[in-house]
């Protein structure tokens, strides 16, 4: 029955990824966990003076030695797609009615092409992962209630209430690591859902590189 054991591979390959959803921008692990994904910006090193990459040495160290938690710092490279680009050239190419600039149009979108390919040109994006792992409440009846201290009943907590309180912790860290790194002159965006599906989607299907996302139920 191939359906049935296309259904338990894909059931298995599922078992690997630790997502349970992303929800308002937030990843949501399995275990509980929460994961911002924090665009950032770069800066090219190299073109500093030594002074400047000496403060910026200094900073970075100083915002890494701020942090009573950890963070991941992921650096994504990609073939560098001019897809876009050429399109453009293309319909500029169309519209073009002088033949002289319709050959010199038609000639760049080939060097372009060419060029690409020969040099492997890439773009690299970078991310900061700040996670936040809300604590677990251990089982059974509140340790304290035993106590004469008038301890009042607490409500049972929803899983909406719990994970907007969880939500908030992971904010204020988010706060701490862009006022961190903005001292160092990188500037950062929380990613929204969709660019944060797009993002582990590519991840974990990295022979997609370059097509179109699928859309839920195709």
């Amino acid at each position: 029955m191939p359906n049935a054991t296309s259904a338990k591979n894909s059931r298995s390959t599922q078992d690997f990824v630790p997502i349970s959803e992303v929800r308002d921008g937030i990843v949501v692990l399995k275990d509980g966990g929460l994961r911002a994904v924090l665009l950032a910006s770069s800066i090219n090193f190299a073109l500093k003076s030594e002074d400047e990459q000496t403060a910026f040495i200094v900073q970075f160290q100083n915002f890494l030695n701020s942090l009573d938690f950890t963070v991941q710092i992921l650096i994504q490279s990609r073939a560098l797609d001019i897809r876009p680009y050429v399109a453009t050239l293309e319909t500029a190419y169309k519209q073009q009615l002088d033949d002289l600039m319709r050959v010199q149009i038609r000639e760049y979108i080939e060097f372009v092409k060419s060029f690409t390919e020969a040099a492997n040109i890439m773009t690299k994006n970078f991310f900061v992962v700040v996670p936040y792992t809300p604590p677990i409440a251990p089982a059974g009846k509140n340790p304290l209630a035993f106590l004469p201290i008038g301890t009042k009943e607490e409500k049972p907590q929803t899983a909406d209430t719990t994970f907007a309180e969880a939500v908030t912790q992971l904010e204020q860290r988010i706060s701490i690591v862009q006022q961190g790194l903005v001292r160092t002159g990188v500037r950062t965006v929380q990613l929204g859902t969709e660019e944060t599906i797009e993002l582990l989607y590519k991840m974990f299907n990295p022979g997609e590189q370059g097509k179109p996302m699928p859309l839920n139920g195709q």
